[in-house]
């Protein structure tokens, strides 16, 4: 059974991430807002991915200087899910 959670960003261009995960693994992610390119890109190469290597992956990558990014804040919106 999926579980769906919406994450609000914080200090990027995307206004919300939803993200669909059954058990460990990552179903769908989509970005309202955002680079639109670059954040179906993010989303197509999640699919399927153990939700710990997700964030391994994307935790800490930085846009621009702001100390976070559209990828960065998936992170911290899947890292709820593991608390």
């Amino acid at each position: 059974m999926d579980k769906i959670i919406e994450y609000t960003p914080e200090g990027v261009c995307s206004r919300r991430i939803e993200v669909h995960v059954d058990g460990s693994r990552i179903r769908k992610v989509s970005f309202a807002g955002g680079c639109h390119g670059n954040t179906q890109g993010i989303a197509a190469l999640l699919e399927g991915m153990e939700i710990e290597e997700a964030i391994r992956r994307l935790e800490g990558i930085d846009c621009k200087g702001k100390g976070t990014s559209c990828p960065d804040q998936l992170a911290r919106a899947l890292r709820q899910l593991s608390e």
